[in-house]
């Protein structure tokens, strides 16, 4: 039995609509899904750990998914412009999200970030628009570049003290926000970090 989806599997296949991904496969390759436009759903297995880079980015019909509770790394840009995706939980058991992992996810509304993230890295969530709350937890120390620019419905956010160093454009372009409460840990704020 494939224990992986490899590289660009389903790549573009434009009239896809559902996936279900065996039980045995722990990892989907990078682009596995990109493109597949018309895919609206998609069951992942109970044991995956790892989704690679843009494994399903331009899937713009891909309204929710539920992310196994094994998963430990979520690739660069895996999510990257699902229009449609409207809400993700993220388990606990996530170390890793990759850049720009939701980029220009229009539709999500709000994200709960796992205990054990130490980086959110850049433009992890930039361009998601209807964003109007995030969670970070006290495990981060590094927000990236453009980590949430571009997020106009955010109203406010609260830095939680682990974190020292704010990057530059991390929250350019959030016109929403009217509160942000910054740590006395913070050594750095980067250029139109706001």
């Amino acid at each position: 039995w494939a224990t992986e989806i490899e590289a660009e599997a389903f790549k573009d296949c434009k009239e896809l609509e559902s996936v279900v991904i065996p039980q045995w496969v722990r990892k989907i390759g990078s682009y596995a899904f990109w493109g597949c436009r018309n895919l609206e759903s998609v069951v992942l297995p109970e044991w995956l750990e790892e989704i690679g880079e843009e494994a399903f980015s331009n899937c713009s019909s891909l309204h929710s998914i539920v992310l196994p509770q094994w998963v430990k790394k979520i690739g660069g840009r895996a999510f990257e412009y699902c229009r449609s995706l409207k809400s993700i939980c993220i388990p606990p058991s996530v170390t890793e999200i990759g850049y720009g992992a939701f980029s220009g996810c229009y539709s999500l509304t709000s994200i709960s970030i796992p205990p054990f993230v130490k980086k959110i890295e850049e433009n992890a969530f930039s361009g998601c628009s209807s964003l109007t709350s995030i969670i970070i937890p006290p495990s981060v120390t590094k927000i990236e570049d453009r980590a949430f620019s571009g997020c106009r419905s955010l109203t406010d956010i609260t830095i939680p003290e682990s974190v020292t160093e704010i990057r530059d454009e991390v929250f350019y372009g959030c016109s929403s926000l009217t509160s942000i409460s910054i740590p006395e840990s913070v050594t750095k704020i980067g250029r139109w970090a706001f």
